[in-house]
């Protein structure tokens, strides 16, 4: 009985070196998984797979920037965690426009407001798509620059 014994204990030993040496418990994170803000992440690891992969989504009105998955090998991530950035609606400007057309911003686009002939900007004319999903400083207003005579004479 003390010989089989003796047999296995060589491959038991062997083995648990083997997994010491492919993941040293000092190096092994790929159980923690980096989270994000404005976002979530699901384990999408195989069961047969040696390898950790994660996916991330955004919640409403952020959009994901970097990789969609990424993957720990031998303690390392393969991209690194991407991030959730928010959306800004295109800002509504009476009498103006903005320099970039779009429907939708990201963080930290910065765009500048112009009014039209006639017309002077009261505020900011540079603001920022911010994280909270709001531009920053405040939407300017376009207000009309000539005003009547004093006399009130046209």
């Amino acid at each position: 009985m003390a010989a089989n014994l003796s047999c296995i204990f060589p491959a038991l030993h062997l083995l648990g070196v083997l997994v010491l040496l492919l993941c040293p418990s000092c190096l092994c994170d790929c159980n923690t998984f980096p989270s994000i803000a404005h976002g979530s992440y699901e384990d999408v690891s195989s069961i047969f797979s040696f390898t950790t992969v994660v996916q991330y989504k955004c919640d409403e009105g952020y959009v994901l920037v970097g990789e969609e998955k990424i993957t720990c090998r031998n303690s390392h991530w393969s991209s690194p965690v991407p991030q959730c950035k928010a959306l800004c609606l295109k800002p509504e400007i009476k009498d103006g426009t903005v320099s970039l057309d779009q429907d939708q911003y990201v963080e930290p686009e910065n765009v500048t407001v112009q009014c039209d002939s006639g017309y002077s900007v009261v505020g900011s004319p540079s603001i920022i798509c911010s994280e909270n999903r709001t531009w920053y400083p405040e939407v300017p207003k376009c207000e009309w620059m000539l005003k009547p005579p004093p006399d009130g004479r046209s």
